[in-house]
């Protein structure tokens, strides 16, 4: 296979819906996305699997909380790393369940993945990347006291914690993973935006809490592979101007330099599109081709040019 495309799934190509949140649900899910992965593969491309996990480490974040009275809690760099294992053998079993419907001689595989960031990013000064559930004000502040977490009110729905989302820097596990990708395997990697370590003089690598943005470090993966194309999926087909008001328009072509000008004004939400957008314009910027973001069902169509919102140099 020549052409490379590392595919950065969201989280609801995982959890569709509050009412589809159990295992057998997420199988489900799991499994009617890598259908639209394997007709790319189909399509001549060789997949890196990327993928969200802010759900699933919300639940093990709250069953750590319910059990702190009997059991260790569990730190934010273990949840990362335990749902980068459930996931991949959710995406796993769904490929090779494909494969062997359509009588493809493909193998995937998943590499827990480590990401390094700086210690002294902005970010660790000022939390601000919610995680796990909601809280009454007293117990965020029980937390805040006994546990040392960030608080903050969330929109009147209640007290979150907060951690911090710093850029992604470096992908430890990259050699191991370029060399799976040559030989040809489908490899799933940087889950979760990848395990959140930092470089410390005396103990070496050392995780910490923080969530890093699973787009910007799929983009970053993208860029070291020298992928031909990065897609980056969502759930609405193309990106819009003016999203969810009467004069929102799709865009069809984005050139660099116009992506910039609408993030400056404003058109993108954080948390939302606004990072799918960051994340395609630095795969661009650092040499890549082309960038799509497009949602699971127009996939093959959006490579093949007639969906989704491609991101250009220019």
């Amino acid at each position: 296979m020549s052409k490379v495309a590392v595919l950065a799934i969201g989280g609801n190509s995982l959890i569709p819906d509050a009412q589809h949140q159990t295992i057998p649900d997420q199988h489900r899910a799991a499994a009617e996305t890598c259908r639209h992965v394997v007709r790319l593969i189909r399509e001549g491309y060789n997949v890196v699997l990327t993928h969200g996990n802010g759900p699933q480490v919300g639940f093990l974040l709250r069953r750590s909380e319910l059990a702190a009275h009997e059991l260790h809690r569990i730190p934010l760099d273990i949840c990362v790393a335990d749902t980068q294992g459930a996931i991949g053998y959710q995406l796993q079993i769904a490929l090779r369940n494909e494969f062997q419907r359509l009588g493809m001689n493909r193998t995937a595989l998943t590499v827990v993945t480590q990401v390094i960031v700086d210690r002294d990013d902005p970010a660790f000064k000022k939390p601000s990347k919610p995680v796990g559930g909601f809280m009454s004000a007293q117990d965020a502040e029980k937390r805040r006291a006994e546990w040392g977490w960030e608080v903050v009110e969330d929109a009147g729905r209640g007290w979150r914690r907060v951690v911090a989302s710093p850029e992604p820097k470096e992908i430890v596990e990259f050699e191991p993973i370029e060399a799976l990708v040559k030989t040809g395997f489908v490899v799933v990697a940087v889950g979760g935006g990848g395990i959140p370590v930092y470089q410390d003089p005396e103990r070496g690598l050392v995780g910490t809490a923080a969530v890093i943005d699973k787009d910007l470090a799929s983009s970053l993966l993208a860029s070291k592979l020298k992928a031909d194309l990065l897609i980056v999926s969502t759930a609405v087909e193309k990106v819009y101007l003016h999203f969810g008001k009467p004069e929102q328009k799709a865009l069809d072509s984005v050139t660099v330099g116009e992506a910039r000008r609408y993030i400056a004004e404003g058109h993108f939400k954080p948390g939302s599109m606004l990072p799918k957008v960051q994340a395609a314009v630095g795969f661009v910027e650092r040499g890549g081709e082309q960038a799509i973001i497009t949602d699971p069902d127009h996939l093959v169509s959006a490579v093949k040019g007639s969906a989704g919102t491609r991101i250009v140099a220019g």
